[in-house]
């Protein structure tokens, strides 16, 4: 783009203003206490980014897998300008972390692309516990910024 046609997004892009706008999270309960840390990080940056309380819609799932299911309910209801998936995968000794961050992270794209709906994801997916509390509060923060910020981008595109 050149000069005058840099338009709104150019001027805009990057900043992170959450005020007036809708947020969704889906948490994943398997290994709660981590994803519990993940979404208070992520609540006090939604705060902190001017995200009203009563703008934000939180909801619970059993696990990773679930998560691109609850996300697509909240993305058909057209109520959201955003959307948030928080969870936990720690590699075990089976291929069944594979297939759960695989797949988890596979399904939150699709619905993302599928709605035009920007959607951060924060499911960890880590090799031990430890790893997982190391990440869990910078990954929640960062979690809201994105989710906001790519709200405020997909605004000033359309």
């Amino acid at each position: 783009m050149q000069g005058a046609d840099k338009g709104k997004a150019g001027e805009h892009a990057g900043e992170v203003i959450g005020e007036g706008l809708r947020i969704g999270i889906v948490r994943a309960r398997f290994n709660d206490a981590i994803t519990r840390k993940l979404a208070e990080a992520c609540l006090a940056e939604l705060e902190r980014l001017d995200v009203d309380e009563a703008d934000i819609k939180q909801v619970s799932v059993p696990g990773a897998l679930e998560v691109p299911v609850a996300l697509k309910a909240m993305a058909d209801s057209g109520e959201y300008d955003a959307l948030i998936a928080l969870g936990c995968v720690i590699r075990g000794e089976t291929y069944h972390f594979e297939l759960v961050a695989n797949e988890s992270g596979a399904g939150v794209t699709r619905v993302s692309l599928d709605h035009h709906l920007p959607i951060a994801n924060a499911i960890l997916t880590v090799e031990n516990e430890a790893q997982a509390w190391a990440r869990a509060e910078d990954k929640g923060r960062d979690a809201a910024r994105v989710a906001v910020e790519m709200a405020n981008l997909l605004e000033d595109l359309s």
